[in-house]
């Protein structure tokens, strides 16, 4: 009798224990996304027949399809700030001919190469050697936010609008 005494009282235990709930209140994080990271890349260039007048560069890491990439050359500096000119971009040389500094991208890299209606080889070493470029890479999750209020044109408002940080530029002399 004794053992039916306890067997049931455990049932009973049981029983009462399963049907009691604990009411959890789930904390909500925000996510942290780690791959949404404006980028930008600067590279001094030189262009001549044997580099068939073009530069790839190469990323450290592949850049998602959604990405937008620009490319800026550094025209002129003009009492100590940089003139920056968005790509691609079409130089008039007078009688000489046109000038033009284009680019191409793809997940991995991005492609600088010099195009002209007269031969490449007549060109001046001032539009050939030591040429600076800066590339911007903006995740596309940001490009979808503010591409229609930024001028792309304009380096300096594509630094503010996402926030990048000109001493942070990644530096490569090639």
């Amino acid at each position: 009798m004794r053992n039916k005494i306890i067997l049931l009282l455990a049932l009973i235990s049981m029983i009462a224990l399963q049907s009691c709930t604990v009411n959890e209140t789930p904390v909500v994080q925000t996510p942290v996304d780690n791959d949404t990271i404006s980028e930008v890349l600067e590279y001094t260039v030189s262009f001549n027949s044997g580099n068939n007048y073009k530069k790839l560069i190469t990323f450290n890491r592949p850049i998602y399809t959604s990405d937008m990439v620009l490319v800026y050359h550094l025209y002129d500096v003009v009492n100590g700030a940089d003139v920056w000119r968005q790509m691609p971009q079409t130089y008039y040389l007078g009688a000489s001919g046109e000038l033009d500094y284009n680019f191409d991208f793809t997940n991995y890299d991005v492609n600088i190469f010099l195009g002209a209606n007269f031969d490449l080889n007549t060109l001046s070493s001032d539009w050939t050697q030591n040429q600076t470029f800066r590339i911007v890479i903006v995740p596309g999750y940001f490009g979808n936010k503010t591409s229609n209020s930024v001028d792309f044109k304009d380096y300096s408002a594509v630094v503010k609008t996402y926030n990048l940080d000109d001493s942070k530029i990644i530096k490569n002399r090639n």
